[in-house]
């Protein structure tokens, strides 16, 4: 199994971005997708889930109304929309799937200047 994050990269405060999961080596479309960040010197948390199908979401308090999870189910991708950025979303934000979870993406970093 793998899962391939990418999207990261450096935006100014206010700006976007949109992470993408691909993932290869599972069915996709029966596993729970969730993108978790760990900042410098934090541990990691959890940041949106989606279930399998896509119907249900949730986010934590902390991206609330900016980040919006996604998945394409046909092209074994998940998203994830970042809007209005701060500087405290700077980390490294990795994809996972399954109910664990069970497998876990390599990272994509993400840097907001203020």
């Amino acid at each position: 199994v793998q899962l391939q994050a990418s999207g990261g990269g450096l935006v100014q405060a206010g700006g976007s971005l949109r992470l993408s999961c691909t993932a290869s080596g599972l069915i996709f479309s029966m596993y729970r997708m969730a993108w978790f960040r760990q900042a410098p010197g934090k541990e990691r948390e959890s940041v949106a889930s989606i279930s399998a199908s896509g119907v249900r979401t949730s986010y934590a308090d902390s991206v609330k109304g900016r980040v919006t999870i996604s998945r394409d189910n046909a092209k074994n991708t998940a998203y994830l929309q970042m809007n209005s950025l701060k500087p405290d979303d700077t980390a490294v934000y990795y994809c996972a799937a399954g109910t664990s979870p069970a497998y876990w993406g390599q990272g994509t970093l993400v840097t907001v200047s203020s």
